[in-house]
């Protein structure tokens, strides 16, 4: 199980959001913050906090908070 309030600060903090902006629904692109550069910044955010690697096909299907989430679950079931 993964620290979902820690995945949702990634989130707010690699995209530059508010530290309560709702973010369990977001998706790729909808805030203008989640354009292909932060998206980047964002993997890179993930892999720092959740110590994994994230690869191509996944930095790719990464679209939303939702997927992300689902990412770090494999994850952590696979160590």
């Amino acid at each position: 199980m993964i620290d979902v309030d820690k995945l949702r600060q990634v989130f707010r903090t690699a995209l530059g959001l508010s530290p309560d902006a709702p973010v369990d629904e977001l998706r790729y692109q909808a805030v203008d913050q989640w354009d292909s550069l932060a998206h980047m910044s964002l993997v890179a955010a993930l892999e720092d906090a959740f110590d994994i690697m994230i690869d191509t096909d996944e930095v790719i299907g990464l679209d939303s908070f939702a997927r992300a989430q689902e990412l770090l679950e494999r994850e952590a079931a696979r160590a």
